[in-house]
């Protein structure tokens, strides 16, 4: 059978890091299997919709590159893909289990239901649930007679269906990534299968659809562990197989202390949303990972490896290369702690590994945003000198003295103050002596610069040190970095001489 996988979000909100890396590894698991990653949108409860949630998925995964072959927005053999327009179906399957003697209606009340838990717990019961025991004290087609049930059904009377758990069981699977999981039928409730106003929950709806969708395998997140034996039951209800399961590890926040929840997003320093989110209700903005200028592919590098290894020291990898290497076999049971500064560096990595030319293009596009216009091949130069001190392209805007004229010193205090502590009048004559040469020459290149300022250093008997730092600071206005001949050759003779001028011209006044 060929591999079938699906990635199923609730639209209740922002796509939260740890879903996309659900989606990645379902996506990821059905590329290297030669099988297929479809998306299907539970929205059974709509008292919990938002508006935008889902539009939000989809453009989240397309700018991830996690592009499913069925959903709600390409349609599929298998559809509709939005539980909401597919709740006619469910009935049917609930009323089979009504049949088969693997479901009952209960009609117990909000009261009735209260009372039964007050009962459990005054007999010191921790944990009080509608259950193979309790059931047979409450109103249920189990207890009434079939009369009854009949009465109250064509009455109209409110009532949920149940399934009706066995009372001695034990309930075996295996996780693909845990192991085998045995848990004893006594500690699952007769959870609801359909509600009283017409609508399946959860556990119903997910079932039948992975069913009539053909999925082979669920791979989702740790929170689902506890449902899974549940889950197997309603198959084993129903008589189908049941696809293999896997239970991710969770996002841990960088302190390892809990899950990395929605709530966290900007509070601890770096977004958990993938793009930017402003909540249609209160009108907050929560920031996303596109937005802040991280490349796709640093982000989908870095969660892959959140509680995946591929082995051996490979880090940076492709989507294709992720494909490769991906095994459900190595992804870790414990929870994956996250680190923002190592997700700086993948960002910083996939920066360096852009064409210069691509590079310099959203630079240009950056300066015009501040204003400033800059040729095409002026920005990919400066982003060829810039790039390696860079984790956006957002920092290569220290180097906008690159692109403005007059001296960077004007304005800049901490240039100055720099510059005090640096500042040795023996100097001058070097630099003097720089700009005379310079003037004379026709210099162009980095290293042409660079050989006229050795001629001076020579001829005057300076060593480097003691006349580089005024160079950079007069010509950059800081001490930090593309190399001065790099620099010096981008903005031209002309320009590189005015400062020099001026930066003479502000020490001399200090004297």
């Amino acid at each position: 059978m060929s591999v079938r996988v699906r990635f199923a979000p609730s639209p209740t909100g922002p796509l939260h890091m740890g879903g996309v890396r659900t989606a990645l590894f379902n996506y990821l698991f059905a590329k290297k299997h030669g099988g297929e990653f479809l998306l299907r949108i539970e929205d059974t409860d709509q008292t919990r919709y938002v508006p935008g949630a889902e539009d939000y998925i989809r453009e989240s995964l397309a700018w991830c590159g996690l592009v499913p072959v069925e959903s709600p927005w390409v349609g599929g053999p298998h559809g509709p893909y939005r539980q909401s327009e597919r709740k006619d179906l469910y009935k049917q399957y609930a009323d089979k289990l009504i049949a088969d003697d693997k479901a009952y209606y209960a009609f117990d009340t909000a009261e009735e239901l209260d009372a039964m838990r007050e009962r459990l717990k005054a007999a010191g019961v921790a944990a009080p649930a509608y259950n193979a025991v309790t059931r047979e004290h409450m109103q249920n087609s189990l207890t009434l007679s079939a009369d009854e049930v009949k009465a109250r059904l064509e009455r109209g009377d409110e009532h949920v269906i149940r399934l009706k758990v066995p009372r001695h069981q034990e309930v075996r699977f295996e996780d693909l990534i845990r192991g085998v999981v045995v848990v004893h039928s006594s500690n699952i409730d007769d959870k609801v299968l359909f509600k009283s106003d017409g609508m399946p929950t959860y556990h119903l709806a997910n079932i039948v659809d992975d069913h009539l969708m053909r999925i082979t395998h669920v791979i989702r997140g740790e929170e689902w562990l506890p449902s899974a034996p549940l889950h197997v039951l309603i198959y084993e209800a129903f008589g189908w197989e049941r696809p293999a399961f896997a239970h991710l590890p969770l996002i841990l926040r960088p302190d390892g202390k809990g899950k990395l929840s929605k709530r966290d997003g900007d509070k601890l320093g770096f977004p958990v949303f993938p793009l930017d989110w402003l909540d249609p209700t209160s009108g907050e903005k929560s920031s996303g990972y596109r937005e802040r200028g991280y490349y796709k592919e640093a982000f989908i590098n870095m969660l892959a490896l959140l509680g995946w290894n591929p082995g051996g020291d490979v880090e940076l990898m492709s989507l294709d290369e992720m494909v490769k290497h991906f095994d459900l076999g190595r992804v870790h049971k414990g929870g994956a702690r996250f680190d923002p500064d190592k997700t700086r560096w993948f960002n910083q990595q996939y920066l360096r590994m852009r064409p210069d030319a691509e590079l310099g293009a959203q630079l240009q596009a950056t300066l015009k945003q501040r204003g400033i216009d800059a040729t095409l091949e002026r920005a990919t130069t400066a982003a060829s000198l810039l790039k390696e001190r860079a984790t956006f392209i957002d920092d290569m805007l220290e180097g906008l003295y690159l692109f403005t004229t007059g001296s960077p010193l004007n304005g800049n205090a901490e240039g100055e103050a720099e510059l005090k502590k640096r500042w040795k009048p023996e100097a001058a004559p070097a630099i003097e002596g720089y700009i005379a040469a310079l003037t004379a020459s026709s210099a162009t290149s980095s290293a042409d610069y660079e050989q006229v300022f050795n001629g001076v250093l020579q001829f005057t008997g300076m060593k480097v040190g003691q006349v580089m730092p005024l160079y950079r600071l007069f010509v950059a206005g800081r001490m930090q970095g593309p190399g001065m001949f790099d620099v010096s050759a981008l903005i031209g003779r002309d320009e590189v001489i005015v400062r020099l001028k001026a930066g003479l011209d502000i020490c001399r006044a200090w004297a």
